[in-house]
C-alpha cells in the first residue's frame, strides 16, 4: 500500500466504525471480511466513494448473532484500528468480500449523532503515532523462540505454513498478521491490540500459544496456514 499516512495529520478526526467481536486489525496487517448487513454494505458503499477509511473495534460484552451489536448504544472497546479498503469486489447476491490494510490504532472518543445506518465516532490516533512508523521495534522481537512456538503450535492443530514464506517477512509483518489471525478470544485478541509495543505484542502471543501447548488445545481440521 502506498505511504499515504505518514503523520498525524493525514488521518481523520472521525470514523465509520465496524464492530465486531473477535476482530482486530493492527498496522500492516490484512483483514478479510464478508459483508451481507444492509446497514454494512451501506458503510462500505460511502466509505469507497471518500476516504476508503473504516475503524474495526470489537464491541463490549457479546456481538449477538452476527458478532456485530444490533444497538446503536453498546458499549464498545476504547481501543481500535483504522484500515484501508485494498480489496473490494461485489458478488452477484449482493454480498461484498473486502480486504482491510491497518494503517494505525486509535482511541475511541465521542459517538457523532448521524443519520446513516452504522456507527461514527470521533478517534484520536495520538497515542499511537509509532504506528505509522514501518517496522518499529523489529529489533526487539525475539523471532527465534516466536517461530519456535508457532511451529508446535501448528503441529498441534495439524496445520501447514509456507514457512518459506515466513522466512522472508519482517517481523512487524509476521507479529501483526499473527495477531489478527489467531483463533483466540475476544479479550486475548485486545489484549494483543493493546499491547504497547511489538515486542510485548509478540510476548503475549508466544505465552498465549504455549498456554494452549500446555493444555493441549483441542484439535482442529488440518489446513493450511497461508
Amino acid at each position: 500500500m502506498p505511504r499515504r499516512y505518514q503523520t498525524l495529520s493525514d488521518l481523520p478526526g472521525e470514523l465509520a466504525v465496524f464492530p465486531l467481536t473477535g476482530a482486530i486489525l493492527l498496522p500492516r496487517a490484512s483483514l478479510p471480511l464478508n459483508i451481507f448487513e444492509p446497514r454494512y454494505l451501506q458503510l462500505f458503499d460511502d466509505v469507497m466513494r471518500s476516504s476508503r477509511l473504516v475503524g474495526i473495534i470489537q464491541p463490549v460484552g457479546e456481538g449477538g448473532p452476527t458478532g456485530s451489536p444490533q444497538e446503536r448504544s453498546a458499549s464498545l472497546r476504547e481501543i481500535g484500528c483504522a484500515g484501508r479498503v485494498t480489496t473490494f469486489q461485489e458478488h452477484e447476491d449482493g454480498r461484498l468480500t473486502i480486504v482491510l490494510t491497518g494503517i494505525a490504532r486509535f482511541r475511541a472518543g465521542d459517538e457523532r449523532q448521524v443519520s446513516h445506518p452504522y456507527r461514527v465516532l470521533g478517534v484520536n490516533f495520538a497515542p499511537f503515532e509509532g504506528d505509522l512508523e514501518v517496522g518499529r521495534g523489529e529489533s526487539d522481537v525475539d523471532r527465534d523462540r516466536l517461530l519456535d512456538t508457532l511451529r508446535r503450535y501448528l503441529t498441534l492443530r495439524n496445520l501447514k505454513a509456507d514457512w518459506t514464506a515466513v522466512a522472508r517477512t519482517g517481523a512487524e509483518q509476521l507479529v501483526n498478521w499473527l495477531s489478527v489471525a489467531s483463533p483466540f478470544g475476544p479479550g486475548e485478541k485486545q489484549a494483543l491490540l493493546e499491547a504497547p509495543t511489538l515486542k510485548e505484542r509478540a510476548e503475549a502471543l508466544v505465552t498465549l500459544a504455549e498456554m494452549e501447548l500446555a493444555t493441549g488445545g483441542g484439535s482442529e481440521p488440518g489446513g493450511r496456514l497461508q
